[in-house]
């Protein structure tokens, strides 16, 4: 598994690529009206024949049987191609879109190229940077069984969670570390990390991390892991943003890409529903009150509450993800959502990466997306993994030709369709119904609070034995239901 390349050569390409890099758009200047995917790199060393099954590859015994019990016998396109390079130590550069199996492609190559090893403390083996706090929790459940199985220990670094049982997690010797580029940043910088030792690192949706202005943060990160160490970048689009990190960071890359664009995937149906101002509101309701799940995304935070508490008012299950909710009510949310608790998730963009939802068919955009890259993630909740599905978006008469422009940029054709609330058309597309109009109550799930470990608890008894004796002194008689 060692490297088939040198650091001098990584070194020269580095400087060859900083000197070349592309700039990226700044606060006011303009972008292209649509924004294009780079020109692939051209692979020099040529890649390893693809894998028919997971039992060809060269993965550890444990692994391969966890992979069994997980019913996980035929690797999807993408991990058949790219796990035999990753696992030989090659870069990659890989292009699926949601739910091709991405995770499990560079995650067992992770987990297999750092089983045996034993972390030292703040001192990380492993490393996959994500855009959203949602992706790093799905990424870890994806990952953790296979981990177990190799005995490797996986750490969560987000924002919105404790900074101090993560630094501790650190300190306890984190094999792998998930993280999002803010939260590893703040930790470093109070010493409770170094990147020094790592030598797989995954950038898993690198375009999102560009577009919310994470470049600066996770070319810094890049800088300070392993310089001769193995890179593999995964994501659903490759825009002009990830070129750079492409050039700087991978060296000698295979190449992979797998359904390029949205309109490729053949379960995927997408609708433009044309709708008066005036009718919106009652369109929406109405589809929000179907049979089944649906996500619907919005704007802003405001509009998405709003929403959530008018499909409540009217007997819809419904539940607000956005940015303003914190971590803990957004897990749970989620959660509800999963179990189908709550059967609407009403989000921002938040939402559109990182949240994997089996047998979800419908995703709704009450506010058209601002561009393709936008619209492809949040259609990408939908029709996976060969599942069928459909993306329907509101069009209000304003609207129409920005939207046609945007759909023409994500190489899709929709099917246009004038709809009135009530309509039997309107059913015949997304199931709409007219809602029960008796109001619902969600009620948030109690949170469980962390168990204390044994040592603790005897302490704890102990101090607190040691306390009622002291108070007994003082006092005589003690009610126990004080």
């Amino acid at each position: 598994m060692n490297r088939t390349h040198t650091n001098s050569n990584r070194t020269t390409a580095n400087n060859r690529s900083r000197r070349s890099g592309t700039r990226p758009v700044g606060p006011g200047r303009r972008p292209a009206p649509v924004q294009g995917e780079f020109a692939l790199p051209k692979t020099i060393t040529p890649a390893l024949p693809a894998a028919a099954e997971f039992a060809d590859l060269d993965l550890p015994r444990h692994l391969l049987a966890e992979l069994t019990t997980q019913g996980m016998r035929v690797p999807t396109p993408i991990q058949g191609a790219t796990l035999p390079n990753t696992l030989a130590g090659r870069d990659v550069l890989g292009r699926g879109r949601t739910g091709s199996g991405k995770t499990l492609a560079f995650g067992l190559a992770l987990l297999t190229r750092t089983a045996g090893q034993r972390a030292e403390p703040r001192q990380p083996l492993g490393l996959v940077l994500v855009p959203t706090r949602e992706l790093a929790q799905q990424v870890t459940d994806a990952l953790t069984p296979y981990a177990r199985s190799v005995k490797l220990r996986v750490t969560t670094v987000v924002g919105g969670m404790s900074i101090g049982r993560q630094a501790s997690a650190l300190r306890g010797g984190a094999d792998v570390v998930i993280a999002t580029p803010g939260r590893l940043k703040d930790l470093i910088e109070r010493g409770d990390c170094r990147l020094d030792r790592v030598a797989v690192t995954v950038l898993d949706e690198a375009d999102q991390m560009a577009d919310m202005g994470f470049m600066p943060q996770v070319t810094a990160l890049l800088d300070q892991v392993r310089p001769e160490g193995q890179r593999m970048l995964f994501s659903a689009t490759l825009d002009r943003n990830v070129d750079l990190l492409v050039r700087r960071y991978l060296h000698d890359p295979v190449v992979h890409s797998v359904d390029p664009t949205a309109g490729a995937v053949t379960t995927m149906e997408h609708h433009l529903l044309h709708v008066h101002g005036a009718d919106k509101h009652a369109t929406t309701t109405e589809i929000a009150a179907r049979t089944g799940r649906s996500i619907m995304f919005l704007d802003t935070k405001h509009a998405v509450d709003r929403l959530t508490e008018h499909l409540l008012n009217s007997g819809v299950r419904a539940a607000a993800l956005h940015g303003g909710k914190s971590q803990p009510q957004r897990t749970r949310t989620l959660a509800q959502f999963k179990s189908g608790h709550v059967t609407v998730l009403v989000a921002t963009n938040v939402a559109a990466r990182g949240i994997h939802v089996d047998h979800l068919d419908l995703v709704v955009n009450v506010d058209p997306p601002n561009d393709h890259k936008d619209y492809l993630h949040r259609g990408g909740r939908t029709a996976r993994a060969g599942e069928s599905g459909s993306v329907v978006t509101l069009v209000l008469p304003h609207q129409r030709r920005g939207m046609d422009r945007l759909m023409a940029a994500a190489g899709i054709t929709p099917q246009s369709t004038r709809v009135r609330s009530g309509e039997a058309e309107l059913h015949r597309i997304t199931g709409a119904q007219a809602p029960s109009g008796i109001p619902v109550t969600v009620t948030a799930p109690p949170v469980e609070r962390p168990r204390r470990s044994s040592t603790t608890k005897r302490g704890l008894r102990s101090r607190t034995a040691q306390g009622k004796r002291q108070t007994a002194q003082r006092q005589p008689v003690v009610d126990a239901a004080a």
